[in-house]
């Protein structure tokens, strides 16, 4: 049997990088990736024979831990009715009900095949809604690989030190006004030059992809006001927080109500999905209803759309409460025991979110973000990695708690990062 390293070695002759999505490289940190053969509840199983505790959970969306029982089951019984049928079928009318019934913000949905699809689609609806082409993002704020939105992208594109890429034009990021997370004031100033020719604010309402950064109380808030008060539509991306921050997602945790929604991730389970939905009169702006075209013909995956469904149904039994207060446990712990040793140490905790920075500055934005000793980083991922404990190669991503974690996965994930020498 091939291990991690046989395998990076041979993807490295026919994938670019070895990989296919850059941060999994392992680069930023110095180690070979990791080849994973399967998954089960709160573990990973290496190609290697190792059995890891998992932190990165699919960067998110297994919730409700790797191989759930009752997604299986039901993927298992939509797999005798075939793979794909690019057309309509009854599961994706049961995902969509769910959806608009779970989030605020979402009186309609449509699906699509990723987040960064789901990205893309609002930026468009947003643009033909509004009829205006300027958008305002944040800088270290990620909403996939779409052209307007990688300038100053968190995420790999930060882990990597690519501040935007070769072959997006500079015409089109030129649309692209940037502001800095949590900060209301530029934000303004923006608007105030610029506000007839502003479509949308794009956010991650509890920032993501720069390691996990909240919203000061207010932020959001405040955007919801701006964009009203000139006629901008405000955009909730949800790839990250929507059902997993709670049920409703980070507009009903926060109670702020955006006129978009974008989803990925979860909503499928951990099958390749994405969706984007909001108020009916804007979602009445995509065709086939209105003028704004979009289309896919995997968009309503019979099977992603059962393993959609069958997450969301399971979710609405769990305790949201119960995991954000073990989450903090942890976090909290895994903080003191890095502080004890000496290290400076920040921590963000958001529901089943967390961050650990090395930094002695509270990290409200990228710009503090990026002051994390990379350093002590790489020597806390790769400690920890060696003592079963898998969490993200980058500091500019998340550590992700779930439903199939427990006391004692928690506890040997603080005895891991007691043996850690720095």
């Amino acid at each position: 049997m091939n291990n991690s390293q046989d395998l990076f070695n041979q993807a490295r002759e026919l994938i670019p990088g070895g990989v296919n999505s850059p941060v999994r490289a392992c680069g930023s940190v110095g180690m070979t990736p990791l080849f994973i053969s399967r998954a089960d509840g709160a573990y990973l199983y290496t190609q290697d024979g190792d059995e890891l505790i998992d932190y990165v959970m699919s960067w998110g969306p297994m919730i409700l831990g790797h191989n759930h029982q009752g997604v299986r089951e039901a993927l298992e019984r939509a797999l005798q009715n075939g793979l794909s049928f690019g057309a309509p079928c009854a599961p994706e009318v049961d995902l969509a009900r769910e959806i608009v019934r779970a989030l605020p913000g979402v009186d309609m949905v449509r699906m699509v095949n990723s987040g960064t699809e789901a990205a893309m689609s609002a930026l468009r609806l947003a643009r033909g809604f509004t009829n205006r082409s300027k958008v305002v993002k944040f800088t270290g704020c990620y909403h996939g690989h779409v052209d307007a939105f990688l300038a100053s992208a968190g995420s790999g594109a930060a882990t990597l030190s690519i501040p935007g890429t070769p072959g997006v034009p500079q015409e089109v990021v030129s649309q692209t006004l940037l502001a800095d997370y949590n900060n209301l004031e530029l934000v303004s100033e923006l608007f105030a030059g610029h506000g007839e020719e502003i479509a949308a604010i794009f956010v991650e309402p509890a920032a993501g992809n720069m390691g996990l950064v909240p919203p000061m109380p207010g932020f959001l808030e405040g955007l919801r006001r701006i964009s009203e008060e000139y006629g901008a539509l405000l955009v909730f991306d949800e790839v990250i927080t929507g059902f997993r921050l709670s049920y409703s997602g980070a507009q009903g945790y926060y109670n702020v109500v955006p006129d978009l929604t974008c989803l990925g991730k979860i909503i499928g389970g951990g099958m390749p999905v994405g969706a984007y939905g909001g108020k009916r009169e804007i979602m009445h702006k995509v065709a086939p209803v209105g003028d704004v075209y979009q289309a896919g013909t995997l968009s309503g995956n019979p099977l992603a759309m059962t393993a959609g469904l069958a997450t969301l149904k399971a979710l609405q039994e769990q305790d949201y409460a119960f995991l954000e207060q073990k989450t903090r446990v942890l976090a909290l712990g895994l903080k003191d025991i890095l502080s004890r040793k000496g290290l400076p140490v920040q921590l963000n905790v958001l529901g089943s979110i967390f961050t650990l920075f090395f930094t002695s500055e509270p990290v409200v934005d990228f710009a503090s973000a990026a002051k994390s000793d990379q350093e002590l980083f790489c020597r806390f991922y790769s400690g920890m990695r060696e003592q079963g404990i898998y969490s993200a190669p980058s500091n500019f991503e998340c550590a992700f708690n779930s439903f199939a974690h427990g006391e004692k996965e928690w506890e040997r994930t603080l005895e891991a990062a007691e043996k850690i020498s720095f």
